[in-house]
């Protein structure tokens, strides 16, 4: 009975190496990145100006190549259609975070292997990896480039513009993390939904497959 019951206490295997090898090394990269990126601009210092400016290119340069990696992989494994929006359970998940998050409420999804993310999370996601991601390593690869080879460029870079939508994606990248971290209290533990991603298995895990 005891290999019956232990599957159990697991849950379901949802996230796998690559996935939480992915996330985490991501995360370590998003932090540095916007620990140097905001020293170069002023708001604190911790490195000093040229150790924060090599260390934030060394990371984003990492960061590039692992998404290359994980866009590669999710398009192989068809792991991609997790991020697929659906407006299935929307409502009920709008009103858990506008209401339910704050009165005890049981949250009213459950993730599985064919659907892994809420349909906000869903969105968020999507929304990183379209809009935020692209927006911050094409305008931050651009001002390298100027700043390495400025022959490069024909005419009048518009600098100002290049660096307003970096920081700016950057503040929103910030925002995504705390929300992110945030949103990892509204589980019915705060350590569950940290040892999903720690260990792959989600004790509150869907196992049904439709």
């Amino acid at each position: 009975m005891a290999d019956v019951a232990a599957p159990r206490r697991k849950g379901i295997y949802i996230f796998t190496v690559f996935e939480r090898f992915w996330h985490w090394s991501q995360a370590s990269l998003i932090i540095t990145l916007l620990l140097t990126g905001f020293e170069i601009h002023g708001f604190w210092t911790l490195f000093g100006f040229e150790q924060a400016l090599n260390l934030h290119v060394y990371a984003a340069f990492t960061l590039v190549v692992l998404w290359v990696f994980a866009i590669f992989w999710h398009l192989v494994t068809g792991q991609w259609h997790h991020y697929v929006p659906t407006t299935d359970r929307m409502w009920a998940m709008i009103s858990f975070y506008a209401v339910g998050i704050f009165i005890g409420a049981p949250h009213p999804f459950r993730p599985s292997t064919k659907r892994k993310h809420n349909p906000l999370q869903a969105m968020a996601y999507l929304a990183f990896q379209v809009a935020m991601a692209p927006a911050i390593w094409i305008s931050g690869l651009i001002m390298w480039v100027y700043g390495k080879f400025p022959n490069l460029y024909p005419g009048e870079l518009p600098v100002l513009w290049v660096n307003a939508i970096h920081v700016a994606a950057a503040f929103l990248i910030a925002t995504f993390l705390i929300a992110h971290v945030y949103l990892i209290t509204t589980g019915e533990t705060v350590t569950e939904q940290l040892k999903a991603m720690i260990t792959g298995w989600d004790p509150n895990g869907d196992a049904r497959e439709d």
